[in-house]
């Protein structure tokens, strides 16, 4: 006998993260697909506004508009939040206080220290108390399954999560050390990282055939890379993270320079197919086989290598993943299907 469907909802639907939830949702085998919210969209079907999704969804299902209060009142039982960081905290309360799960893809419930949160999001945390009972959830990377009795999980950041996966089982393993100054990661962000807006920067004119770094040093991405880095080492780490913007639709790649310090690139393979054996959305590269962007686009995979350097003394590693998918909706959904006991890969391959 077939399990009912799970009521699944979308508010933020009509971003870039928005249309690869609706997506992947629509087809997914144990949800129903039914609230897709955008404020600026209610009324219309989303098949009309997001072409490429004509054939996916049903030719009926129209966009709305519901208020945190309304989406609290439904009968769906599990939210994704797409939206951006201040304003997911206001969905989120209400949400929970009626009993529904929320996957949160906003930097809303990322951080702990709430201080840190403050330095570089400029205001004092919109909900403390959601944020200290908030599990942050990179799938491949917790220790046990506690994390799965919580209401509420915030999703990594995209660039956090392109550079988490390769480091965090190399720093609880005791092979990275976390030098101040010595961990340094360039990473690159296909123009979607920067979401669905109108602005002269991001213009075709403007991104093509060209490539800058920006918000160095201070990027906000920094407080949660250093905050799980501290976890995961046991002791605090400082990181030289610098992002850039790449002239390609999706994807993100990041490379990643770590003091050698007698840790051979064998050693660091073998940690990784330790932490990652079974696990279907992590590849690792045989040392000198650089991962490429267009392997892993429209995608939920991670791939990554590492290579040891004699001259210099430094391990380069590199990692590349879908920003749009592992980066954002597609490690959301990979979140809901491990909370729920279905198979990993559901609606992700």
């Amino acid at each position: 006998m077939s399990q009912p469907l799970t009521k699944v909802g979308i508010v933020g639907a009509s971003g870039y993260t928005g249309e690869e939830l609706v997506r992947v949702l629509a087809r997914h085998p144990h949800v129903q697909l039914a609230a897709v919210c955008s404020r600026t969209l209610a009324g219309k079907a989303v098949a009309d506004e997001i072409p490429r999704l004509r054939g996916i969804v049903d030719a009926g299902l129209l966009f709305s508009a519901s208020s945190p209060a309304d989406c609290a009142a439904s009968d769906v039982a599990v939210w994704f939040l797409a939206l951006p960081h201040g304003v997911a905290a206001e969905y989120a309360q209400p949400l929970i206080a009626a009993g529904k799960r929320v996957l949160d893809l906003s930097a809303d419930f990322r951080l702990r220290d709430l201080a840190l949160y403050k330095k570089y999001y400029g205001h004092d945390h919109p909900a403390p108390a959601l944020a200290a009972a908030a599990r942050y959830v990179v799938p491949e990377l917790q220790l046990d399954d506690a994390w799965k009795q919580a209401q509420l999980i915030a999703c990594p950041g995209c660039y956090p999560t392109s550079i988490q996966v390769p480091l965090v089982p190399l720093l609880r393993a005791g092979l990275v050390q976390p030098e101040p100054g010595r961990l340094i990661i360039n990473s690159y962000s296909g123009v979607s990282g920067a979401g669905k807006k109108a602005d002269v920067g991001y213009l075709f004119c403007e991104r093509d055939s060209s490539i800058k770094a920006y918000g160095i040093p201070g990027h906000r991405h920094i407080a949660e890379i250093e905050e799980q880095f501290g976890v995961a080492a046991g002791q605090p780490v400082v990181v030289q993270f610098n992002p850039h913007l790449a002239p390609m639709h999706r994807g993100i790649a990041t490379t990643i320079v770590v003091p050698a310090a007698g840790v051979t690139a064998a050693q660091v393979e073998a940690v990784w197919q330790q932490a990652y054996a079974g696990r279907p959305f992590v590849s690792v590269l045989k040392s000198g086989d650089f991962p490429d962007t267009a392997h892993v686009a429209n995608t939920n995979r991670v791939a990554m290598s590492v290579v040891a350097d004699a001259r210099t003394g430094n391990l380069i590693i590199t990692s590349v993943i879908d920003n749009l998918l592992k980066g954002a909706g597609g490690q959301a959904v990979q979140a809901l299907n491990l909370l729920m006991g279905w198979s990993e890969t559901a609606g992700l391959r």
